[in-house]
């Protein structure tokens, strides 16, 4: 196999697209070229003009490809062998920044640190341009991904499922003496983990209206939902890597969005605000984490992100459950789901609402 020359990482952006070869390397001169590759093709910038977040941003996308390329073959191995899979509902996963984690994880923080030397760079400057996801608080979202990490570890197949909150709980700073609480914007400048699955993985969550009772030919009992609104959940997905082992999990978060984000009519007569409406009501639900909750409305919309998230899931494992061919009464062999505390609760009922409503 003919391999070009990679010794100076300038060399890669004349050499057009990335050898697939070096796409999951470990040493230097594989990271190096993957990020060259990925800052002219992914950035689309030189490296003479690359800022220091173009660098994070090229190095995420090099470290992810590795992570992608295991998470595959993780997912090939659990459908070959039908095992049981952990499904871990939280509404907080706290997983700290990923780059770092996962070069220690991957083994190659030193390899990393000399391919970005090559290109004077340093290493632990563009670990600083990483925004900690706002996907957790505390304790509890901790808990959740430390689960995670040694679920990966261990080489148990898992997938994590939450919620992608837009904007975190919020952000710290002193002024005049004072703390302030500021937004916490962490998707401001894009996020190189997660892949939408817009196409694949979406669900419709049903709010609001009202129930009709009915009786079926065999003389069952039948319930009919005849909901007010309805809103899109899109998955996001994330790998999570474990310390030096081949697996990849998953971590799946859900956005909230409006099955019509747009009226065409309510614009074209002027009201602006109302064409729009429907889409600011739906995504709302995955806006904030942790809304304040002392109101009403904070506490409708608390319940509303909890059925919303645990309802995508459950519909989640459902089709994947039904894609292997596997019959819904074994569900119980094939999944192993875990509440973490009480946020997701609400995940028994509904989960007993889809199986006996909606797939008889």
């Amino acid at each position: 196999m003919k391999t070009r020359n990679i010794d100076h990482p300038s060399s890669v952006f004349a050499a057009g697209s990335l050898d697939p070869v070096l796409r999951t390397g470990l040493g230097k001169a594989a990271i190096a070229a993957a990020v060259a590759d990925h800052l002219h093709y992914q950035q689309g910038i030189s490296s003479r003009a690359a800022t220091r977040h173009d660098w994070y941003m090229a190095l995420a996308l090099t470290v992810r490809d590795r992570l992608l390329d295991r998470y595959l073959k993780t997912i090939d191995a659990v459908l070959d062998s039908r095992v049981k899979v952990v499904a871990y509902l939280s509404a907080e996963f706290l997983t700290g920044p990923h780059l770092g984690n996962h070069l220690v994880n991957l083994g190659i923080r030193e390899a990393a640190a000399q391919a970005l030397a090559e290109f004077g760079q340093n290493l632990d400057a563009v670990l600083e341009e990483e925004e900690e996801p706002g996907l957790g608080n505390g304790g509890l979202g901790r808990l959740a991904a430390c689960y995670m990490d040694s679920l990966a570890t261990l080489g148990v197949p898992a997938i994590g499922y939450g919620i992608r909150y837009e904007f975190g709980i919020f952000d710290q700073a002193i002024r005049e003496g004072w703390q302030v609480e500021m937004t916490d914007k962490w998707l401001r400048l894009g996020n190189p983990w997660e892949i939408p699955r817009p196409e694949r993985h979406s669900y419709d969550v049903n709010f609001g209206g009202r129930t009709e009772h009915s009786v079926d030919g065999n003389g069952r009992d039948r319930v009919r939902w005849i909901p007010e609104r309805c809103v899109k959940g899109v998955a996001y997905d994330t790998p999570v890597s474990g310390f030096r082992t081949p697996t990849a999990n998953l971590l799946r978060l859900w956005r909230a969005e409006a099955t019509e984000s747009f009226d065409f009519d309510a614009f074209n007569l002027g009201d602006y605000y109302g064409a729009v409406d429907q889409k600011v009501i739906s995504e709302t639900i995955t806006k904030v984490l942790y809304p304040n909750d002392e109101p009403e409305a904070g506490k409708r919309l608390r319940l509303a992100q909890q059925f919303f998230f645990v309802s995508c899931s459950l519909q989640d494992m459902i089709r994947q459950q039904l894609a292997t061919g596997a019959r819904l009464q074994d569900f119980a062999s094939c999944w192993a789901v875990q509440l973490n505390d009480t946020h997701p609760s609400i995940a028994v009922a509904e989960l007993m609402r889809l199986l006996v409503d909606e797939h008889d």
